[in-house]
């Protein structure tokens, strides 16, 4: 049997659809109530409905849509409760990551670390004040110490969990918080894995995780 060449630096159409859409609620295009189905989606994107599909169907199994009723979806609100959970999933996924990281703090690995957090974060002020680019930033700063590890699982982890924490975190009231608060402390997390105590370094991960958890709970509660 004959097979064709597989091109993998062509992305699956499902991929690009799932990112075309978490990237519109990101950033506000598709607000929390509406009503997201198939066909028009599918339209607007100029691809068939089955990788529309998919992507809807990830995107519903990590929590960030729920069904709507007549084959449509909607972005999930959040309770209370299942934003205590992403927290303190965060805590266990990078808490470990810096844990892991101070047991070898090479000076290579603090260059990385200080370069990456340095460029996300003066990106972040340079760019327009939403919620959408602070969340990137963040993003990108807090992926950078899981990455970091080498360690795939955890990276996994890490994505997963994030995404779910998007479907609150993107709608959050910029005008009853000062989002540059959320990008302060990243640098003391980079001092305490470099003291070479993972038991230092966890700690300050997950002081530095919870004091984000109250912050988008102000922003929440206005």
């Amino acid at each position: 049997m004959a097979f064709k060449p597989i091109n993998i630096s062509r992305p699956r159409l499902a991929d690009e659809a799932y990112a075309q859409i978490m990237h519109a609620i990101i950033t506000g295009l598709i607000g929390r109530d509406e009503r997201m189905v198939q066909e028009k989606l599918a339209e607007q994107l100029g691809i068939s409905r089955t990788p529309i599909r998919e992507a809807l169907f990830r995107l519903l199994q990590e929590g960030v849509l729920e069904e709507a009723g007549r084959g449509g979806f909607k972005v999930r609100e959040l309770s209370s409760k299942e934003i205590a959970d992403i927290y303190g999933s965060r805590c266990a996924v990078e808490g470990y990551s810096a844990r892991l990281l101070a047991n070898n703090p090479t000076p290579e690995l603090i260059d990385h670390l200080h370069s990456t957090i340095s460029q996300a974060e003066q990106q972040a002020m340079q760019a327009a004040p939403t919620v959408a680019n602070f969340f990137k930033a963040n993003n990108t700063i807090h992926r950078v110490f899981v990455a970091a590890t080498e360690n795939a699982y955890l990276l996994e982890l890490f994505d997963n969990i994030w995404n779910r924490g998007s479907s609150f975190t993107m709608f959050a009231a910029i005008e009853n918080v000062d989002l540059t608060n959320s990008l302060g402390g990243h640098q003391v997390l980079i001092d305490a894995i470099a003291t070479g105590d993972g038991n230092v370094a966890a700690e300050a991960m997950i002081a530095h995780i919870y004091d984000g958890q109250t912050l988008q709970v102000s922003a929440i509660q206005g």
